[in-house]
C-alpha cells in the first residue's frame, strides 16, 4: 500500500533524513520506529516568502512493500553499428541526446564535434584561467558536453511542449546524476560532476555502435540540389547520412557565415546583453532568507530572479537576471582571442562565498540599425563588437572590466573593486565605455529598480562584470513548426541553442531528441 502527503516542513526536517522520516511516519499515523513503513520525497521545493522559511514536500509512504524505483528508465541501447547513419553537429546535450535517441530507434548516429572530449576540454579551460590564452576550437562553450559541461549545469526549463522532462531527467540519473534532481524543484548537478556524466552519455553511444568524432570540424555541406546528404570537416573527408542535424550551439559563428556563404536561409534574432553581478552568496541569503548572521547548515545558497521593464527613448525592453549561479563562480566564456566573454557556473555543492547573476538587457533588432548591412549577421556583428571592445579596455588579456554597483549607478570609476571569483582578474573601467549606452542606461535602471525589490542588493559591496553577451543565439536558422525541417534545405534540421529554439541543458537535450525523432520518421523509409 502507498500513501501520499502533502508536507510543509522545516528546513531541518526536510533536509535531514532521520529527522524527515521521523516526522513523515508521524504524519501518516505510523511510529518513526514502525519497521513496516518508509518515507521518500518525490518534490521538494523552498518557500522563502514568509519570515520562517519553509520546505513544501510531496512525500510518499510505502506500508508492508518496498519502495518502487524512481528511476523508470532503463540504460539500455540496442546496437546500431550496420544500421544507417545520422549526422549530428556538436556534442551538447541537443547532440548527445538527439544521438541517444537515434539509437533507440534504430539508426547509427555519427556526432561530430569541433571541440576535445570532456576531459582533455580541462586543460584549454586553465590556459584561459592563468595564461589568457583561447583556444578557439576548445574552450568553455566548444567541446564534449558544450558550453553547459563547464559553465553550471542548471536543469531546470519551463518548456513544456518540446518533450517529456523527466525523461531527460531519468537519462541523466542512468548515466551518473544523483536521484536528487528527479526530486528539487531546481534542479542542478553541478559542474564538477557534469563531465564524468556526459563521458558516460558519450560511452552508451559508443557502446551502440555509433561514433563520436573529436577535434573534427564542419567546414562544408554536401548539398545535392535543395537536399543536404552530409558534411565536409577540416581534413576534407566527406561524412554522408540520412540527414544532418545541426546542433553547434550559440558561439559558433564560422557555421553562421558557413550558411550565409552557401546561402542557405538564416536569419537575425533578438537576444540580451549586459553583465554579470557579484554579490558574496552570504548577502544575498541575508536578504531572500530573512536571516540575520548566515543560512545555517541546512537551507541551499539562495537564488533570485529579477525582471524589470524599463523605457529608453519611447521604447520599453525587459532587464531581468540570467543564469543565476548561486554559491558559483564567475568564468572566462571567449571562443575567439580579442575579446572577452563572461558567464557563471556552479559546482554540485555551491559553497564558493559568491553569488553571481546574469543582467542583461533585451536586445530588439531595431536598436541595431547601423548593422543593417550584416543581414541576418546584424545581431552577431553587434555582439562581436561590445565582447571585443570589453577585451581592449580590460587590458587586451581575459582580465574583464568591472565596476561596483553604486559607482556604475552614479557614473562613477571605482576606485578599488572587490574580491571575485574571476580567476583570469579584473580592471576597473567606466562600464559605460565597455556597453553601447543604450544598454548601460536601461542596467542602470533595472539595477535602481532591484535595490527597492531586494533591499541591500544595491550595494557598493557588489560589483558589475563585463560582458555577458552569450545569453542565447543572436541567429535563427528557420524550421517548419511541424516537422522541425529547414524550410528551403531538406534533411537539415537545426536543433536547440544555436539555431535559436532551446536554451538551457533539458530543452536543449529535449529539442535534441524530437529532431532525430523527426528526421528519422520522415526520411528512414526514403532511398
Amino acid at each position: 500500500m502507498k500513501k501520499e502527503l502533502q508536507l510543509q516542513l522545516s528546513p531541518e526536517e526536510a533536509y535531514d533524513d532521520l529527522l524527515f522520516q521521523q516526522v513523515a511516519l508521524e504524519k501518516a499515523g505510523f511510529s518513526s520506529e514502525s519497521p513496516e513503513a518508509i518515507a521518500r520525497q518525490i518534490r521538494r521545493s523552498i518557500d522563502a516568502r514568509g519570515r520562517q522559511v519553509r520546505v513544501n514536500v510531496t512525500a510518499e509512504v510505502f506500508i508492508n512493500e518496498p519502495p518502487t524505483p524512481l528511476l523508470q528508465t532503463p540504460k539500455a541501447y540496442q546496437n546500431v553499428s550496420n544500421k544507417e547513419q545520422l549526422i549530428i553537429v556538436g556534442a551538447g546535450p541537443a547532440g548527445l541526446f538527439a544521438a541517444l535517441r537515434a539509437i533507440e530507434l534504430g539508426i547509427k548516429p555519427i556526432v561530430i564535434e569541433r571541440g576535445k572530449d570532456v576531459r582533455a576540454r580541462r586543460r584549454d579551460l586553465a590556459a584561459i584561467n592563468k595564461d589568457h590564452i583561447v583556444n578557439p576550437e576548445s574552450n568553455y562553450c566548444f567541446g564534449e558536453g558544450g558550453a553547459g559541461t563547464y559553465s553550471d549545469g542548471k536543469l531546470y526549463t519551463r518548456s513544456k511542449k518540446r518533450g517529456d522532462i523527466r525523461r531527460i531527467m531519468e537519462i541523466l540519473v542512468a548515466h551518473g546524476a544523483t536521484e536528487e534532481i528527479l526530486v528539487d524543484a531546481h534542479p542542478h548537478i553541478g559542474t564538477n560532476k557534469l563531465p564524468k556524466l556526459v563521458a558516460e552519455l558519450r560511452e552508451s553511444i559508443l557502446q551502440a555502435g555509433g561514433e563520436v568524432l573529436f577535434e573534427t570540424k564542419v567546414v562544408d555541406f554536401i548539398l545535392e540540389g535543395n537536399e543536404m546528404k552530409g558534411v565536409v570537416t577540416q581534413d576534407g573527408e566527406k561524412i554522408k547520412g540520412i540527414g544532418v542535424i545541426l546542433a553547434t550551439g550559440h558561439s559558433a559563428r564560422d557555421i553562421f557565415h558557413l550558411l550565409q556563404n552557401k546561402k542557405i536561409l538564416i536569419e537575425a534574432k533578438p537576444f540580451a546583453l549586459g553583465v554579470r553581478v557579484e554579490h558574496s552568496q552570504n548577502l544575498i541569503d541575508r536578504i531572500q532568507y530573512h536571516c540575520e548572521v548566515d543560512r545555517g547548515p541546512y537551507l541551499p545558497a539562495s537564488s533570485y530572479a529579477l525582471v524589470n521593464q524599463t523605457y529608453l527613448n519611447g521604447k520599453q525592453r525587459g532587464v531581468f537576471s540570467f543564469c543565476m549561479c548561486p554559491g558559483g563562480f564567475i568564468v572566462p566564456a571567449a571562443t575567439s582571442p580579442g575579446e572577452i566573454v563572461v558567464n557563471g557556473m556552479s559546482p554540485s555543492r555551491r559553497d564558493s562565498k559568491f553569488a553571481n547573476s546574469g543582467m542583461v538587457v533585451a536586445v530588439e533588432l531595431e536598436d541595431l540599425p547601423q548593422y543593417k548591412k550584416y543581414g541576418p549577421l546584424a545581431a552577431m556583428m553587434f555582439q562581436a563588437e561590445v565582447e571585443q571592445r570589453a577585451w581592449k579596455l580590460g587590458g587586451e588579456r581575459q582580465t574583464a572590466p568591472a565596476q561596483r554597483l553604486v559607482d556604475f549607478t552614479q557614473k562613477k570609476v571605482s576606485s578599488s573593486l572587490l574580491d571575485t571569483s574571476y580567476q583570469p582578474g579584473l580592471k576597473s573601467v567606466d562600464m559605460y565605455e565597455v556597453l553601447p549606452n543604450f544598454i548601460a542606461e536601461r542596467l542602470k535602471q533595472g539595477f535602481l529598480n532591484f535595490g527597492q525589490k531586494m533591499k541591500g542588493y544595491l550595494t557598493n559591496e557588489a560589483q558589475i562584470i563585463g560582458v555577458e553577451s552569450r545569453t542565447s543565439s543572436p541567429v535563427r536558422i528557420p524550421r517548419d513548426r511541424e516537422s522541425f525541417e529547414h524550410p528551403i534545405v531538406k534533411r537539415l534540421y537545426p536543433c536547440a541553442e544555436g539555431a535559436g529554439y532551446a536554451g538551457g541543458i533539458v530543452s536543449a537535450a529535449m529539442d535534441g531528441e524530437r529532431c532525430a525523432e523527426k528526421l528519422i520518421e520522415k526520411y528512414i523509409t526514403v532511398r
